[in-house]
């Protein structure tokens, strides 16, 4: 049965500043919420970490949330700015009863967004954000002056962080001799992510790491490689690295300025995973994931199974079946056999580590797995409440088309959780075949639920 929540989604609060929800009022009051809900899970002092990528308007709802949380009686930390995964990781080891970052990831300056994890560094589960939304129907209130939450800064956050990114691929491990531009979209990475790979022996080309506060994913990082790609060229460097905003998404160029997606690192990843006799159990993907990791995991015998788009779905497949890896196209990779969550970071040195280890170039690596052609087409929806997919002739055309495509070959129909749309998806061998099987299914559906395409 589906949960219903008025203001979480499925990687937290996010929205157009100033517009409702992501508004100071409402921070002051989703603070004191957390605060009362924290508050009265853990004995003695109860204290809430928050971070936040660079966006401006991120000082705002800082301080509307300090005021909450501290009304309600529960100290806060603040790091500043901060990958997400980083307050996952500091939420942890500094026994925090939760960790908030103030963040609207791959999303441009103007929006923002709140993102909550749990004293173990997961994304809270369902009943903790329903029992935050319960307290946010009430009136907020203080605490006796005497209980009021202090304030504290952790001023060695980067420092700590770096040395936990620096641990994940070993202390024996050197990236010497390679050259690696690295894009931190002038995200909440630009502190961190070059000393990384620096004081791992690489020399490293650091892009998009001059935040001012508006210039956050614009034109940059991983949702827009092409800056990363040219200057990867240019420098004539191994490869390039790209992150989004707060870090938790990366995507790789190769030596020739190819991209390099979520798909093929987390193929690179497992492949290497299993050269090591390293156990993962399988690995989990999504809806959209390319057939081809499907396939090419395959031929290495590595199990794969799909979850609903969205690293939450992922997160879930996985410890359900008790995998260790999974992620998605975008580059939002989760490595469970050594952290909480989806980290850009972590991912890109798992990847590298590859490199490394077979001494082979990422364009060789990637290159082993083949994937396949895909068109999508979008088509409005304007009643969401109709059964697209089971409509008698749209069904029959699917089962059709993966007829002519056979194994190497799939439909997808998916409406998305963000636009009155239905995605409208075809994978095969073929790119001409491909596109012209989505036209032809595009028209079919925008007919039977009366929107053209």
């Amino acid at each position: 049965m589906p949960i219903n929540k008025k203001y979480f989604g499925t990687d937290g609060i996010r929205g157009a500043v100033g517009k409702a929800p992501i508004t100071p009022d409402f921070m002051l009051k989703l603070g004191w919420s957390a605060g009362r809900v924290f508050a009265s899970k853990g004995n003695g002092r109860n204290k809430i970490l928050i971070g936040k990528d660079t966006r401006i308007s991120g000082y705002m709802f800082e301080a509307a949330l300090e005021a909450g949380v501290t009304a309600a009686g529960v100290d806060i930390i603040l790091t500043g700015p901060m990958p997400t995964p980083a307050i996952a990781y500091l939420t942890r080891t500094l026994r925090a009863q939760a960790g908030i970052v103030i963040s609207a990831s791959h999303n441009s300056f103007a929006d923002n967004g709140i993102k909550f994890f749990s004293s173990n560094g997961t994304k809270l589960p369902d009943e903790v954000e329903l029992a935050i939304e319960k307290q946010l129907k009430k009136n907020v209130s203080t605490v006796p002056s005497e209980l009021i939450g202090k304030a504290s800064r952790v001023t060695d956050a980067a420092g700590r962080y770096i040395e936990f990114c620096k641990s994940t691929v070993g202390s024996s491990l050197k990236f010497n001799g390679l050259k690696i531009v690295v894009d931190c979209a002038h995200g909440s990475t630009y502190h961190i992510a070059p000393a990384v790979f620096e004081e791992l022996g690489a020399k490293v080309k650091a892009i998009g790491v001059s935040p001012d506060g508006l210039n956050i994913n614009k034109n940059s990082g991983s949702t827009s490689p092409g800056l990363l790609a040219q200057t990867v060229k240019s420098e004539q460097a191994d490869l390039g690295i790209a992150f989004d905003g707060d870090g938790d998404r990366v995507v790789m160029v190769d030596h020739l300025g190819n991209i390099v997606d979520g798909d093929e690192i987390l193929y690179v990843i497992a492949r290497d995973r299993q050269r090591q006799n390293i156990e993962f159990g399988g690995v989990v993907g999504t809806a959209m994931s390319n057939l081809g990791l499907e396939l090419a995991l395959e031929d290495l015998n590595i199990p794969f199974m799909r979850a609903r788009v969205g690293d939450r779905y992922v997160m879930q497949k996985l410890l359900e079946e008790g995998w260790k890896l999974g992620g998605e196209s975008s580059g939002h990779i989760i490595c469970l056999d050594i952290t909480t969550t989806g980290d850009g970071i972590v991912s890109s040195l798992q990847a590298l580590a590859s490199v490394v280890n077979c001494n082979q170039p990422l364009a060789d690596l990637k290159n082993k797995m083949s994937k396949l052609p895909q068109s999508m087409v979008n088509v409005r929806v304007t009643d969401d409440s109709v059964d697209v997919v089971s409509n008698k002739n749209v069904r029959s055309a699917v089962l059709d088309i993966e007829s002519k495509l056979g194994k190497n070959g799939r439909v997808l129909l998916r409406l998305s959780g963000t636009e009155p749309v239905l995605r409208v998806m075809v994978e095969g061998e073929d790119l001409e075949i491909v596109e012209c099987l989505a036209q032809e299914l595009s028209e079919l559906v925008a007919m039977e639920v009366g929107n053209p395409v």
